[in-house]
Parts: structure tokens; sequence; C-alpha cells
């Protein structure tokens, strides 16, 4: 049970950060077509309208994005300077202490996302040009942080296990390398 789960949510993480990346590539090919168009004024083309606008929104989905796939390939920037002096079963416990505290990170930032939901949806705040209803970038964060916090809980059950069962191998690794 515990290796299917561990490939469930490391497609679903994968997943997520697919469309951080398709976000990204839009935003690049949106940004390079304003500034073309901003380039050629003279001649009759201009930059896209509400460009910032859309930039802004597709940063913050593609940075939300990379959150789940990067907890759990392990991959948040972190201090080895004393690893290799400790044991393993303190390091183990250290990745413990590491995911109970993204863990936390994560569910405050999905519970605080979720607030400035209903109030964007509730006043019908909308972007300055486009008239973009803001709430649709809270909502698509929303959907990337509860992915965030379910790649959090995977990771405190994957770091419970080594520390309780130290034999038994994770199958993280493996599971990042399956084909969706």
């Amino acid at each position: 049970m515990y290796h299917s789960l561990s490939r469930w949510v490391a497609r679903l993480a994968r997943l997520t950060a697919y469309a951080g990346g398709l976000s990204l590539l839009a935003v690049i090919a949106l940004t390079c077509v304003s500034i073309l168009g901003r380039a050629l004024d003279g001649v009759g083309f201009g930059p896209i309208p509400g460009d910032i606008e859309l930039v802004e929104f597709g940063i913050g989905f593609a940075v939300f994005s990379a959150m789940p796939y990067a907890q759990f390939a392990r991959a948040h920037a972190r201090v080895d300077l004393f690893k290799p002096l400790m044991g393993h079963r303190l390091n183990r416990l250290l990745e413990l202490i590491g995911d109970l505290f993204l863990l936390g990170f994560a569910t405050l930032v999905a519970w605080r996302l979720w607030l400035g939901m209903i109030d964007k949806g509730a006043y019908h705040e909308t972007s300055f040009i486009l008239q973009i209803p803001v709430v649709w970038g809270y909502r698509a964060a929303m959907a990337t942080c509860v992915v965030a916090v379910i790649v959090a809980l995977y990771s405190v059950l994957r770091s419970t296990r080594a520390l309780l069962f130290p034999t038994s191998q994770s199958t993280s690794a493996e599971a990042m390398h399956e084909p969706l």
C-alpha cells in the first residue's frame, strides 16, 4: 500500500510541476510577444494590454506549482554541513522534524490562501487593466497548495517510516522516475 501511495503522490507532484512549467513557458512567450510588439510600435503593433497582470498570475501559479515537487524530491535548500558527522538515526529524525515544519508551513499558507480567496471572491476584486477576477489566481494557488499539503503529509509519513523501520527502502526516488 505504501508503494502505491508513493507512486500516486509522485505523479501528483509531477503533474503539478508540469502545470507550473507550462505556465512559466506561457509567461515567457507572452513577455517575448509583448516586447516585440513594443519594439514594432511604430509599424502598427504594440504591447499586449495587461501583460503585467498576466505575468503576475502566471508566475504566482508557477511558484506555487513548484512547491509539491520540491517537497517530494527533497529539493528544498538545506545545509548538510553536519550531516556526515551525525548518525543515520539522528539524520532521519532531523528529516522528520523538517518535514513536520514544512507540513506546518504548507498548512498555514493554505489556510491564509483560503481566507484570501474567500475575501477576494466576496468583494469581486478584479485586476486593473483586464478586469480579471483576482479570485481566479487565488483558486489556482489554492489548488496547488492543497497538493503541497498532501505531499507534505506523505513526506511526514515517509520520514516516520524511515525513522521507525531503517532497513526498509523508500521508493520515492523510484517513483519520481516512473512514467505518468
